[in-house]
């Protein structure tokens, strides 16, 4: 029965070394967001780098910068759907430790929603739209990591005040990115060390038979 309970626990730890990961994260504020030829197009500043073993770096630290896939269905004043594809690149510029040039370079790798939301006690009781963008990215990071990474950015968005809608430009408030690496070098030392010590189980319930 011993035996048994052992085993279990053994197969039930292999699966999660399979989820072993880093994350960074980016985050982004001012700039603007621009509808052109039926996709959003927007411009940051990156203020903010969270590194995988928990440090963050702020300042003036590059850009972020995306553009959609086509629109698909919605309406931009209110909500609507942008196709996958597009583009999404993070550029570091050197500054406090970060490298100058290209740190993440990807594209959307599923449908992007814009949703807006209406409040009309906003803007001293004038009014004002707030939109946020969502959609799940996908690439390659360099200089601060590398390999392929996924993750999810939301990008929080104002109008223009006077209760006007979202039409073909806005200015950007602040967004984050959050993108995941797996690691493939510590799922190799934890499923060495778990086979490691399924022989040495093995090997004891053998010397006891």
């Amino acid at each position: 029965m011993r035996r048994v309970v052992l085993l279990v626990l053994l197969a039930m730890a292999l699966p999660l070394a399979a989820f072993a990961n880093s994350s960074l994260v980016f985050a982004n504020a001012g700039g603007k967001i621009t509808l052109k030829n039926n996709t959003l197009v927007g411009n940051s500043f990156l203020t903010s780098v969270t590194l995988t073993n928990g440090t963050t770096i702020t300042g003036s630290l590059g850009t972020v910068a995306y553009q959609t896939g086509a629109l698909s269905s919605g309406n931009v004043g209110n909500s609507a759907t942008f196709a996958a594809g597009g583009s999404f690149v993070v550029k570091g510029n050197g500054t406090n430790g970060l490298p100058n040039g290209v740190i993440f370079s990807g594209a959307f790798s599923g449908p992007v929603n814009w949703v807006g939301t209406y409040d009309p006690n906003g803007n001293g009781g004038k009014g004002n739209w707030t939109y946020v963008l969502t959609g799940q990215v996908a690439g390659t990071l360099s200089g601060i990591g590398s390999g392929n990474a996924v993750g999810g950015t939301i990008q929080f968005t104002f109008d223009v005040p006077g209760s006007k809608p979202f039409s073909t430009s806005t200015r950007l408030n602040h967004g984050t990115t959050t993108v995941t690496v797996p690691e493939p070098g510590t799922l190799g030392l934890l499923g060495t060390g778990l086979i490691g010590i399924a022989g040495l189980i093995r090997r004891k319930f053998r010397s006891a038979a």
